[in-house]
């Protein structure tokens, strides 16, 4: 593995567990009101909440990636798979680019504490140029049941070491469409997907789109720490509950960025989300000794929403009614 590849990783790790690398502007959940239902005419124990992701059955949520190659990364990712397999949640590994380059697999290796979730392996939109006879190898590897490819133009733009070449990315993502044997999920990493993206993205073959918009973790601030260039780019970025609008009827989505509860949770899905996605807090919980706790509060909060909007299962929520205010009213007007 290389040794930068292997330092920045650590320093994205590290700087993700400090203050001050989120967002100002928040995603955009603070809002969107769930109208109340007085009278759901439901028995709370037996709400189900459930969605179908990459040919599996889980709670409507996923652990999305962060770690990847750091040397913490085997001990956190195997607290988050084992986590993520008793709440029935998906997981995301962080990048897999060291994979490629030779380093530790093992910390990816987590099948084994979570043998029924999805797990999806992850590799970015600059990796697959040259590399498309390797990406089958990653996924078994893992025993992913899915692949995502995570879009980062803006980190890798203010990265002191970061990409500049993205031609070509598009028909690449197609490739790999058509090389590996599972199904294909495009991320972005905080700044958003517009519906634009969202269409090309379904032309070339992807099956689902993780918005991953901004109002959570800035790339361009953890980039910034580590002495990144040009400043200005702190906020840039299309908020989570406008990405999930614009992109709803395109591809399934997983609605990350900014998602900081199961109230938060259940908006996206409402708004046009079918699984909820958030990375960051299950991190600062893992480190508080507080993750197994943070997953079961994040479940009751989901399906008191569920209750309180009269809704008995993930299709009802999907018609929940809400109401929109504030600057997210302004923005999708």
């Amino acid at each position: 593995m290389k040794e930068k590849t292997k330092s920045r990783k650590q320093d994205h790790l590290d700087i993700c567990m400090e203050d001050g690398i989120e967002y100002s502007r928040k995603a955009g959940f603070e809002c969107v009101e769930f109208l109340h239902n007085a009278l759901p005419e439901l028995n709370f124990d037996e709400i189900k909440l459930e969605a179908e992701f990459f040919g599996k059955r889980i709670f409507p949520l996923m652990i999305t990636a962060m770690t990847g190659g750091a040397a913490e990364s085997g001990k956190i990712n195997s607290e988050l798979a084992k986590v993520a397999e008793k709440h029935h949640f998906a997981l995301g590994l962080g990048s897999q680019r060291p994979m490629l380059e030779g380093g530790n697999e093992k910390s990816y290796l987590v099948r084994k504490e979570a043998p029924s979730i999805p797990i999806i392996g992850n590799i970015g939109a600059a990796q697959l140029e040259g590399n498309m006879e390797k990406l089958e190898t990653l996924v078994s590897k893992v025993e992913a049941d899915g692949l995502a490819i995570h879009l980062n133009v803006l980190q890798e733009m203010v990265q002191p070491e970061g990409d500049r070449n993205f031609r070509g990315v598009l028909k690449n993502i197609d490739k790999v469409c058509r090389v590996v044997d599972v199904p294909v999920m495009v991320k972005e990493t905080g700044a958003g997907i517009n519906r634009d993206v969202a269409l090309k993205l379904r032309e070339a073959g992807v099956k689902w789109i993780d918005v991953a918009g901004g109002g959570g973790t800035s790339w361009s601030k953890v980039e910034y720490e580590r002495g990144g260039v040009p400043k200005g780019f702190e906020e840039w970025g299309i908020p989570t509950a406008v990405s999930i609008m614009m992109c709803k009827d395109v591809l399934p989505l997983v609605g990350s960025g900014g998602i900081r509860s199961g109230l938060d949770a259940a908006k996206a899905i409402a708004m046009g989300a079918s699984v909820a996605g958030a990375s960051r807090p299950f991190l600062l919980a893992y480190e508080d000794k507080k993750l197994d706790s943070t997953c079961a509060e994040w479940v009751l909060q989901m399906r008191i929403c569920a209750l309180l909007t009269g809704s008995k299962d993930v299709a009802a929520l999907k018609k929940a009614p809400f109401s929109v205010c504030g600057w997210l009213k302004d923005w999708l007007e």
